[in-house]
C-alpha cells in the first residue's frame, strides 16, 4: 500500500463511555441531578423538558446508516452506526466522571463509527465528541482513531485555554506531536449541535476546523479553514452544508426539523486517489434504522440479536 506524508493527525477516540454492569445512574444523568458549568464558566441554557425527557431516560440512541466510502480513488461499500448518549463530564480531567459532583458538566456524546474493507483489508474508524448540553461552548473534547493493517493512529483534542492536540502515528515522519490551536468553531462539534438546537448552528463566512477524520485520511494539516456554511430547508428536513474552498471539499448533514432532530443522512465530497488520477469522490450515510438502548447493559451473546434489528 503507498503510504503518503502528512502534517498532522486528528483527535481520537481515547476512553470508552462503557463499563461493565453500569446502572442508569453510572452512565446517564438523571434529570433532576443536571449540573453543569460553576458561575466562572459560560451561562447554561435552559433544557427544555422535550430534551430531558428524551436525552435523560436511561438509554442512548443508535443510529445505522449504508455507508459509501472514498478510499484510494474508489467507493467502498460499508456500515456506519452514530451513538448518542448524555453522560457527566469532568472539565478538568477531560473524561467521564464515574461519580455525582457539582462540577460535573452533562455533555451529549456522540460515538461515531465507520468500517468498510479496500481490497483485502479492513478500516475501522472511530470518533468521538464530548459537546456541553447547553450548547454554550466549544466541545470540551474530540478524539479519533483510525486502524487498518498497516497500523493505527491516535488523536486528541482537549479544550483548555486552547484547544491542545495530542497526536500519535505508526509513521516515522509523524511521530509524536503535539499543537495548540486557536479556538473556533469544529466541524465534529456540528454533528453535537445539529441534535441539540439547530437552529444555534453556525453559518456565512466562518473560520472552521475540518474533522479530523477527513485530516487524517488526507494527509493534511490541522489548522482552522476557511468556510462557507449555510442551513437549507426542503421540506421536512433541513441540510447543513459546509464547503471549504480550499480544500475543495464539501460536506452536507440533512436531519428532521422537528425534535429530536435525527440525522437522515450525510454527504461528503473532495478529491480522492493519487496524483493526476485524483477525482472527486461523494461518500454516503444513509440511515437504515434507530434504536433507543441502554446499550452498554446489552453485552450477552443473547444480545447479538440486535444487531440484525440495526441491519449490522
Amino acid at each position: 500500500m503507498r503510504l503518503f506524508k502528512f502534517y498532522f493527525l486528528f483527535p481520537v477516540i481515547v476512553f470508552n463511555a462503557c463499563k461493565e454492569n453500569l446502572t442508569n445512574k453510572d452512565n446517564i444523568l438523571p434529570v433532576d441531578n443536571v449540573v453543569g458549568v460553576s458561575n466562572t464558566d459560560p451561562e447554561k441554557k435552559p433544557l427544555s423538558e422535550e430534551f430531558k425527557n428524551y436525552w435523560y431516560e436511561g438509554k442512548g440512541e443508535i443510529t445505522s446508516y449504508k455507508l459509501e466510502q472514498e478510499r484510494y480513488g474508489e467507493l467502498r461499500e460499508g456500515s456506519a452506526v452514530l451513538i448518542y448518549v448524555t453522560e457527566p463530564f469532568l472539565a478538568d480531567k477531560q473524561v467521564k466522571a464515574d461519580d455525582p459532583n457539582p462540577d460535573n458538566i452533562s455533555v451529549l456524546k456522540l460515538n461515531s463509527t465507520k468500517n468498510f474493507l479496500t481490497g483485502i483489508y479492513p478500516y475501522s474508524i472511530m470518533n468521538s465528541s464530548f459537546y456541553p448540553v447547553w450548547d454554550n461552548q466549544h466541545a470540551l473534547k474530540l478524539s479519533t482513531s483510525v486502524q487498518e493493517w498497516c497500523g493505527q493512529v491516535y488523536s486528541q483534542l482537549n479544550n483548555r485555554d486552547k484547544f491542545e492536540v495530542n497526536s500519535f502515528s505508526y509513521f516515522e515522519s509523524e511521530g509524536d506531536k503535539t499543537l495548540r490551536l486557536d479556538k473556533t468553531h469544529l466541524e465534529s462539534e456540528m454533528w453535537n449541535k445539529i441534535r441539540i438546537n439547530p437552529h444555534n448552528l453556525p453559518v456565512g463566512s466562518i473560520k472552521m476546523i475540518p474533522s479530523m477524520e477527513y485530516i487524517r485520511m488526507s494527509h493534511l494539516e490541522l489548522k482552522a479553514y476557511d468556510a462557507k456554511v449555510e442551513l437549507n430547508s426542503e421540506g421536512n428536513f433541513y441540510t447543513y452544508k459546509i464547503t471549504y474552498p480550499e480544500l475543495d471539499r464539501t460536506l452536507a448533514i440533512t436531519f428532521f426539523k422537528s425534535f429530536p432532530f435525527g440525522i437522515e443522512n450525510w454527504s461528503e465530497s473532495y478529491k480522492s486517489g493519487f496524483g493526476a488520477n485524483a477525482k472527486t469522490l461523494t461518500s454516503k450515510g444513509v440511515k437504515i434504522k434507530t434504536l433507543k438502548r441502554a446499550y452498554w447493559q446489552e453485552s450477552k451473546n443473547s444480545d447479538v440479536f440486535l444487531r440484525d434489528s440495526l441491519g449490522l
